[in-house]
This record gives C-alpha cells, sequence and structure tokens, in this order.
C-alpha cells in the first residue's frame, strides 16, 4: 500500500467521523458538556461499526524518562485518527496546538477537532494533519 492509498483512506474514515458527530450533533444540539459529546459519539460510531478507542491514555516522555502527566486522547478511531471533542465557545488557537501536539506524542498523523458547542457543527469542525 502507498502513502496516496492511506492518505485516501484516512480521509474516508474522517468522513465516517464527522457523519457521525453530525448525527449527534442533529439529535443533542449544543449546550451540553463535552462528556456527553463524547459517550454519545461512541455510541454513533458504535452502531456504525467504526472501530474506536476512548480515552486513551498518552504517556509523555522527557529526556527518555515517562512523566506521570495524565493525559488522555478523547477518541482514536481505528488507530488513525485521534478526535479531540470540545463544548466551547469558539475554537482557539490552543486548541489546535493541543491537537498537533497529541498526534506529535502519539505518533499518528490524522486528527479532528470538534466542537459541538455551535449551531452548526460544520462551522466547528477541524481536520488536522501532521
Amino acid at each position: 500500500m502507498n502513502h496516496r492509498d492511506t492518505e485516501t483512506q484516512r480521509d474516508a474514515l474522517t468522513e465516517q467521523i464527522i457523519g457521525a458527530a453530525i448525527e449527534v450533533h442533529r439529535a443533542l444540539g449544543p449546550g451540553l458538556l463535552e462528556s456527553a459529546y463524547e459517550e454519545c459519539l461512541c455510541i454513533e460510531l458504535g452502531l456504525r461499526d467504526v472501530r474506536f478507542k476512548s480515552q486513551v491514555e498518552l504517556p509523555v516522555f522527557y529526556k527518555e524518562h515517562r512523566a506521570d502527566a495524565g493525559y488522555r486522547l478523547d477518541l482514536v478511531v481505528d488507530d488513525a485518527v485521534v478526535v479531540e471533542i470540545k463544548a466551547v465557545e469558539r475554537l482557539l488557537p490552543v486548541h489546535e496546538a493541543q491537537l498537533l501536539t497529541y498526534l506529535r506524542l502519539s505518533g499518528i498523523a490524522t486528527g479532528l477537532l470538534l466542537n459541538f458547542n455551535v449551531p452548526v457543527l460544520k462551522d466547528g469542525i477541524r481536520r488536522m494533519k501532521i
């Protein structure tokens, strides 16, 4: 499999995740806590037979020492996409920096930042790659 095939598969996977997130947002709307959206997105991904893990521990290493920093990835879908869920007034550069750092530390190249606290979910989606 070449790089382009892998890239195409990741893009198709992010589209599946976005579709599931839109369904959750349609049903719930804005205004809930991140934890509610995360749980419902997990249910929706499961209903769609999409493989994922939630609250995945993200170790932080400093000078070859493991730091007990307590970071967790909201979702890792099919070991290929990190999903960071937010329910904030608006996405800020710090949220994008957080996802980019998670991608770098996890070794996963593709991430989705999903802000459910918007009237239309497409306005709260950022797809990022390293």
